[in-house]
């Protein structure tokens, strides 16, 4: 071994200790599992993991989360994950389900307790938050996973042996186009102030995001669009869409984004948005542009789909263009096929080369009981996380062309974009 390696291996000893200490449980044994939003998305993720043992629950409102607490009777029950985190000390992981704005509170908190993740997508509200969580999922050495659910598809598999198969030749352009946004977007902040319903902790529902009076246009669901909660239709659906398209193309950061958008709003994302990105020349890949459309956008239909062939499905869908043909599928990356029809017949198909999944929520469990990471772990879903927020980035300064210098975490030729890099949390957060 390499002295450097020795090194690597001497220092990963205490983190072992450390979690076995802290509770990580043997790989034959049954997790006991945290769940922190359960009231949405949460309660899916919990069903979904439901092999294993689900012994706590948090959640800031009482009757939105009601149903996922008459389904775990044997669960104690919080507001707050910060107590939970407290009392629960024989937990192995945590299951977020919350909205975006608080995923890395909760994570970063778990995390240095020695607690495996199940993130819901995005991984977090800002470029800055996703940086800054996938450091210390490296340096706690937990298990890790972001619900981006189709990444264990075999789908995703097949398109990227294609694509290394050269089934159209060099990539050089993409285009990706959603269904969203499904909730109001280019809207102003309400100017009522309806009182906060009785089972709603509403100091805690906010975070670290800005003190605002509570209002039903936030909770539940809509608060996806408005920026100090959510990330709108691009960070609902972008890390699902460019998931395939990170791996198959084997992206990381981008070098410019670039937004047009209608609808254009302080307080939300807008409602319909143009975002393009521009990623460099990689080991084998020549640059390449990818372009997200949503809010009823699309591109331009391709010449080569016969007109009795619909664009994408109900998601949305994706447009890989070579210099040799071009591939569609679906929004999430399913239904992957040459066009036009006859291209796909032609097609001698290569071999699989890639390994299947056991299954997304199974990676999960497995890698928090030894196993191998799993497939969306943050080592790849925070680049990927980072690249689509930059999109947002780029919405709340539409029109300018911004460079970005991942090693410097700064947009470089355009200083007061970087005030959405991150964002600045109460100081009890």
């Amino acid at each position: 071994m390499k002295r450097r390696e020795i090194i690597q291996g001497a220092a990963a000893v205490p983190l072992v200790i450390a979690n076995d200490l802290l509770g990580a449980r043997a790989p034959s044994k049954t997790l006991n599992l945290a769940g922190v939003g359960v009231g949405g998305m949460g309660a899916n993720y919990l069903k979904e993991l439901s092999s294993q043992n689900i012994v706590a629950l948090a959640d800031v409102d009482s009757e939105f989360a009601a149903k996922t607490f008459s389904q775990y009777p044997k669960a104690k029950r919080y507001e707050d994950f910060r107590i939970l985190l407290e009392k629960e000390k024989h937990i192995d992981g945590v299951v977020i389900g919350t909205p975006d704005h608080t995923h890395a509170s909760i994570a970063l908190a778990a995390m240095d307790l020695g607690k495996h993740i199940y993130c819901a997508k995005p991984m977090t509200r800002t470029v800055a938050e996703a940086r800054k969580v996938t450091q210390r999922a490296a340096e706690t050495n937990v298990a890790t996973q972001m619900s981006i659910q189709w990444n264990a598809k075999d789908s995703h598999r097949v398109l990227t042996e294609w694509i290394a198969d050269r089934a159209i030749g060099d990539v050089t352009e993409v285009h990706t186009w959603s269904s969203r946004p499904i909730w109001p977007q280019g809207i102003e902040r309400p100017r009522d102030s309806p009182p906060v319903p009785d089972h709603i902790n509403w100091d805690l529902y906010l975070g670290p995001a800005p003190v605002r009076p509570y209002h039903p246009a936030y909770h539940p669901f809509k608060w996806r669009g408005w920026w100090d909660f959510g990330c709108g239709a691009l960070g609902d659906m972008g890390c699902h869409h460019f998931d395939p398209i990170f791996r198959s193309l084997k992206l990381t950061a981008p070098t410019s984004v670039q937004a047009e958008a209608s609808g254009l709003s302080k307080e939300t994302a807008p409602k319909a948005s143009t975002i393009t990105y521009q990623f460099p020349k990689r080991d084998g890949f020549p640059p390449v542009k990818i372009v997200w459309h949503d809010g009823k956008r699309v591109p331009e239909r391709p010449a080569e789909l016969e007109a009795n062939r619909q664009m994408g499905d109900h998601f949305g869908g994706t447009l890989y263009i070579g210099n040799k043909g071009k591939i569609m599928t679906g929004g999430l990356g399913d239904g992957v096929r040459l066009i036009p029809e006859k291209a796909m017949q032609a097609y001698k198909r290569p071999s699989a080369t890639l390994p299947r999944s056991s299954g997304h929520y199974q990676e999960f469990i497995d890698a928090c009981k030894g196993g191998q990471p799993a497939g969306a772990n943050f080592s790849y879903s925070g680049p990927l996380t980072e690249a689509v927020l930059l999109g947002n980035v780029a919405l709340r300064t539409p029109g300018e062309r911004l460079e970005w210098d991942p090693n410097k975490m700064a947009v470089t030729n355009m200083a007061a974009a970087n005030a959405f890099i991150s964002s600045e949390d109460r100081i009890e957060w």
